[in-house]
C-alpha cells in the first residue's frame, strides 16, 4: 500500500506535467481552479516554471547544436557541390573533346581521297600492294601542304609586283622548262629582292626573309611530320603487343553491322578473307631445313647477287657523273632546245632498267619470306637512286653554281624540273605500255611466265626518288610541290588501272603492316637528310647570283638572316628573338643536345620493344605450359575414372558371387530339411534304425 504523501506527490507531478504544455494564462486559471491551499498553488506554479525553464534550456542547446551541425553540413555540401561541379566540368570538357575528335576524324575520313578504291585494292591484292597506294596518298598530302605554304607567302606577294612576261610561249616549255617559264614565278630568278610595300603608309614585306623562312618552315614541318609518322607507325607496328597475337580477335569480332549495302558487304568479306589468308600464311610458314651444301649454295647466291648489284650501281653512277660533267659543255655547243633533255633521258633510262634487273635476282636468291625479298630490293634500289641524286647534287653545286652563269639557281631548277618530268613520263609509259606488253607475253607468247605480280620495291622507290627531287628543287623552283601534286594524282589512277588489268594478286600472301614504317624511314634517311645537307651547303657556302633572285648582291644566302638579326638587336622589344637565334638556332650545342635526345628516345623505344617481345614470349610459354598442365590433369582424371570404374565393376562381380553363394547355401539348407525330418521320424518310430 502506498502512503498518502506518496500518492499526493504522484498527483502533483501529473498535474505539473499537464500544466507545462499550456500557455501562461491557461496555466494560471488552472492553478486558481485547483481546490488547494495558497502554498500548494505557489509550489505548483514554481514547479511548472522550473521544469519549463529546464526544457527551454535543453531546447536552446539542442537548437544551437542543430545550427552548428547544419552549418557544417552546408559547408560540406557546398564543398562537395564545388567538387562535383569541377568534376562535371572536366567530364563535359573531355566528352566534348572526344566528340569533336571523333567528328573531325569522321569528316576527314569522309573527305579522304580514294577511300573506296583503296578498300577494293586491299581486298583483291592484300595489304602489301595496298601499302604502295597508302604511301602515295601520304606523299600527296605532304605536297599539298608545301604548295599551300609557298603559294601563300612567296607566290602571291610576288604576283603583286610582277612585271609582264614578254617571252613567247611555244608549248615546248612543258618538256624543257626553259623559255617562257623562265620569267614566271616558277623559278627562283624571277623573284624580287626588294621589300614589297604598297603606298607610303602600307605594311612592308621583306621578300628575302619570306623566301628563306617559308622554305625553312616547309622543310621543318616535313622533318617533324616524318619523325612523328615514324614514331606512330613504329609504335603501332612494333611496340604494341596486339600485333603479336596474329590479329585473331580483330578478325573474329570486327564485323561492322552498319554495313548493309550488298557491294559494301562483299567488299568487307573480301578484305576479311584476304587478311585471314595473310595471318594464316605467317602462322603456317615454317623455316625450311637445308643441308650444309644447300646453305652454302644459297649464301653464295646472295653474295654474287649483292656483288653484281653493287657493281651495276657503281657503273651507273660513274656513267651519270661523266655525262653530267660533259653536259654543260654539250649544252654550250648545241643550241637545239631538245638537247637539254639528254641528261634526264639517260638518268630515267637507268632508273627504269636497273631496278628490273634487280628484280630478276629473285630467281636466284629465292627468299623464303616475301617481306625479306622486298626489303632487299628496296635497299638496292635506294642505294642506286640516292647515289645518282648525290652525283647530280655534286654536279649542280660544284659545276653549275661555280660556272659563272647568269642565274645558276634557275638553271638548277630547270634541271630538276626536267628530271622530275622525264621520270613521270617514263613511269606512265611503263604502266600503260611496258606492263601491258608483259601481260600479253605472259598470257599468249610465253605462258610459263604467267601474269606478273606488282613490284612494290621498284614502285615505292620511284615515289621516293621523285619526292627527293621535289625537296631539293623547292628552293630553286617553288612551284615543284604543285607539279608533284598533279603527277601523283595522275599516277594513282594510272597505277590503279594497270594494277587491275595487268597484275595478279601475290602468290604468297603476307602481311605488310610494317612496310609503311620502312617506307617512311627510307624517305627520312637517306632521302630527307641528304636534302637537308644539300640545302645547308647551298645556303651557307654558295654565293647567290648577282643579277637575279631575292638574294642578289649578298655574299651568301644566310646573310639575309644575319642582317635581320643585327637589325632586331637594336630594338629592345625583339631581343628575345635575337637570344633564341644565337643560343638555339645558331648554336651547335643545341642541335647536338637535340640529336642526343632523339637518339635516347629511339633507344628507349627499342628497349621497350625488346622488353615487350620478351614479355609476350614468356606469356606465350606460360599459356602453353598451363595448357600442358591442364592436359596432364585431364589425363590423370581420366585414369582415375577408369580405375574407379574397374574397381566398381570388380566389386560388383564380388558382390554378385557372394549373393550367389549365399543363395546357394540357403537353397541347400531348405532342400536338406525334409530329409532331416524324415530321419528324425524314422528314428522315433524305429529306435534301432
Amino acid at each position: 500500500m502506498l502512503s498518502d504523501d506518496h500518492v499526493n506527490e504522484i498527483v502533483i507531478e501529473k498535474l505539473i506535467a499537464s500544466l507545462i504544455p499550456m500557455t501562461s494564462r491557461d496555466r494560471i486559471k488552472a492553478i486558481r481552479n485547483q481546490p488547494r491551499t495558497m502554498e500548494e498553488k505557489r509550489n505548483l506554479s514554481r514547479g511548472s516554471l522550473t521544469i519549463m525553464t529546464e526544457e527551454e534550456g535543453r531546447a536552446e542547446v539542442c537548437l544551437t547544436w542543430q545550427k552548428i551541425v547544419d552549418k557544417e553540413k552546408s559547408k560540406q555540401s557546398h564543398h562537395i557541390l564545388q567538387l562535383n561541379c569541377c568534376v562535371q566540368c572536366l567530364h563535359s570538357i573531355s566528352q566534348a573533346y572526344r566528340r569533336s575528335k571523333s567528328s573531325l576524324s569522321e569528316i576527314l575520313n569522309s573527305i579522304s581521297l580514294w577511300q573506296k578504291t583503296l578498300k577494293i585494292i586491299g581486298g583483291k591484292f592484300g595489304t602489301s600492294v595496298l601499302s604502295y597506294f597508302n604511301f602515295l596518298r601520304w606523299l600527296l598530302k605532304f605536297n599539298i601542304f608545301s604548295f599551300v605554304l609557298n603559294f601563300s607567302f612567296i607566290i602571291i606577294p610576288q604576283f603583286t609586283v610582277a612585271e609582264k612576261n614578254t617571252l613567247q610561249f611555244t608549248g615546248l616549255e612543258f618538256f624543257t622548262g626553259v623559255g617562257y617559264f623562265r620569267d614566271t614565278v616558277m623559278y627562283y630568278g624571277f623573284y624580287t629582292n626588294s621589300t614589297i610595300q604598297h603606298g607610303n603608309s602600307g605594311a612592308s614585306y621583306n621578300m628575302q626573309l619570306a623566301y628563306i623562312f617559308t622554305i625553312g618552315a616547309c622543310l621543318t614541318t616535313c622533318f617533324f611530320s616524318l619523325l612523328f609518322s615514324m614514331a606512330r607507325y613504329f609504335r603501332n607496328n612494333f611496340i604494341n603487343p596486339h600485333i603479336y597475337s596474329g590479329g585473331i580477335t580483330k578478325l573474329i569480332f570486327c564485323w561492322d553491322f552498319t554495313v548493309t549495302h550488298e557491294k559494301a558487304v562483299k567488299l568487307k568479306q573480301k578484305n576479311l578473307s584476304t587478311e585471314i589468308r595473310e595471318n594464316l600464311s605467317e602462322l603456317c610458314q615454317e623455316k625450311a631445313k637445308l643441308t650444309f651444301n644447300q646453305q652454302l649454295t644459297r649464301f653464295s647466291a646472295y653474295v654474287v647477287a649483292w656483288v653484281v648489284s653493287t657493281g651495276v650501281a657503281i657503273a651507273c653512277c660513274a656513267a651519270v657523273y661523266y655525262l653530267a660533267e660533259y653536259n654543260l659543255e654539250f649544252l654550250k655547243t648545241h643550241k637545239n632546245p631538245g638537247a637539254v633533255l639528254l641528261l634526264p633521258f639517260i638518268v630515267s633510262c637507268i632508273n627504269l632498267a636497273v631496278p628490273r634487273i634487280y628484280s630478276m635476282f629473285r630467281l636466284v636468291e629465292r627468299y623464303e619470306m616475301p617481306r625479306h625479298e622486298v626489303y632487299v630490293l628496296l635497299i638496292r634500289n635506294i642505294f642506286l637512286k640516292i647515289s645518282i641524286i648525290g652525283i647530280l647534287c655534286y654536279y649542280w653545286l660544284n659545276t653549275v653554281a661555280l660556272s659563272g652563269e647568269e642565274c645558276w639557281e634557275t638553271l638548277i631548277g630547270q634541271e630538276i624540273y626536267r628530271l622530275l618530268l622525264m621520270d613521270f613520263v617514263f613511269s606512265l609509259a611503263d604502266s600503260f605500255l611496258g606492263e601491258f606488253l608483259r601481260r600479253i607475253i605472259g598470257m599468249r607468247l610465253i605462258r610459263s611466265l604467267g601474269v606478273q605480280e606488282f613490284d612494290i620495291a621498284r614502285n615505292v622507290l620511284e615515289l621516293i626518288y621523285a619526292q627527293t627531287l621535289v625537296w631539293i628543287g623547292i628552293f630553286f623552283c617553288p612551284l615543284l610541290p604543285f607539279i608533284q601534286m598533279i603527277m601523283l594524282f595522275i599516277m594513282f589512277y594510272a597505277k590503279n588501272v594497270s594494277l587491275m588489268m595487268n597484275f595478279q594478286p601475290p602468290s604468297k600472301a603476307w602481311r605488310a603492316s610494317q612496310m609503311m614504317t620502312f617506307f617512311i624511314f627510307l624517305l627520312f634517311f637517306p632521302s630527307f637528310t641528304g636534302v637537308l645537307c644539300t640545302l645547308a651547303i647551298t645556303i651557307w657556302r654558295l654565293k647567290p647570283s648577282a643579277d637575279c633572285g631575292p638574294f642578289r648582291g649578298l655574299p651568301f644566302f644566310i646573310h639575309s638572316i644575319y642582317s635581320w638579326i643585327d637589325t632586331l638587336s637594336t630594338r629592345p622589344g625583339y631581343l628575345w628573338v635575337v637570344w633564341i637565334y644565337r643560343n638555339l638556332i645558331g648554336s651547335v650545342h643545341f642541335f647536338f643536345i637535340l640529336t642526343l635526345i632523339v637518339l635516347i628516345i629511339t633507344y628507349l623505344y627499342w628497349q621497350i620493344t625488346e622488353g615487350r617481345k620478351i614479355m609476350i614470349r614468356l606469356l606465350h610459354e606460360q599459356i602453353v605450359n598451363e595448357g600442358k598442365d591442364k592436359m596432364f590433369l585431364i589425363e590423370k582424371l581420366i585414369k582415375l575414372q577408369d580405375m574407379e570404374k574397374k574397381a566398381n565393376s570388380s566389386s560388383l562381380v564380388l558382390e554378385r558371387r557372394e549373393v550367389e553363394q549365399q543363395g546357394s547355401l540357403h537353397l541347400g539348407e531348405h532342400d536338406g530339411s525334409p530329409d532331416l525330418r524324415l530321419r528324425r521320424s524314422v528314428q522315433e518310430g524305429n529306435p534301432r534304425a
